[in-house]
């Protein structure tokens, strides 16, 4: 079965955006010696998973609609996309699906069928569902050194406990901490 990994980036407060899904370099630092691992990460993925939302973000900062996100596309042409959201009215393609159908099911799915390392780059509520399902394996997550107080939770609403084991720790000298986690579910 395919290995889902939720990667992502955090405030030291644990949001993955601000309150108006704001998760620009006024939050998070994006230059950097974490930058080139961050790349390389992302090459080692086949499957980039994200909720409409953090779509819609991208299409706000210039994204056409059915492109996937640049900085995916440049660290590895081959990604395949999957945006879910029932909301959405967008033409899938060959780089990036648009699901409306049940999002556990197709990650169940998608999980028993590739043997390509499946990548949960975002979307706090699709983050949610999936870990309460306990689909999410890994957690890698991109510790910025910034608290902003409030906005949108790296799972969501979920208050679904769980044990995390630690597998690595990396600390970079702009002061961004990179936790990889086993999920470890009771």
């Amino acid at each position: 079965m395919a290995e889902l990994i939720y990667h992502v980036a955090i405030t030291a407060d644990g949001y993955i955006a601000d309150p108006n899904d704001i998760a620009d370099d006024s939050i998070f630092l994006y230059e950097g010696d974490h930058g080139p691992d961050f790349l390389a990460d992302i090459k080692g993925y086949g499957i980039a998973l994200m909720g409409g939302k953090t779509y819609e973000v991208g299409l706000k900062d210039g994204v056409k609609p059915g492109e996937p996100w640049p900085l995916a596309k440049f660290a590895n042409p081959d990604l395949k996309h999957y945006v879910f959201s029932s909301k959405m009215e967008m033409e899938s393609n060959e780089e990036v699906k648009f699901v409306k159908e049940n999002t556990i099911e197709f990650v169940k799915h998608l999980k028993k069928t590739t043997n390509e390392r499946i990548w949960l780059c975002g979307g706090g509520e699709l983050a949610h569902s999936l870990l309460y399902h306990e689909l999410i394996d890994t957690l890698i997550l991109k510790v910025n050194p910034v608290m902003i107080g409030e906005g949108i939770s790296l799972f969501g609403s979920s208050k679904k406990q769980i044990q995390l084991e630690l597998i690595d720790l990396k600390k970079y000298n702009n002061g961004v901490l990179l936790p990889k986690y086993r999920i470890i579910y009771k």
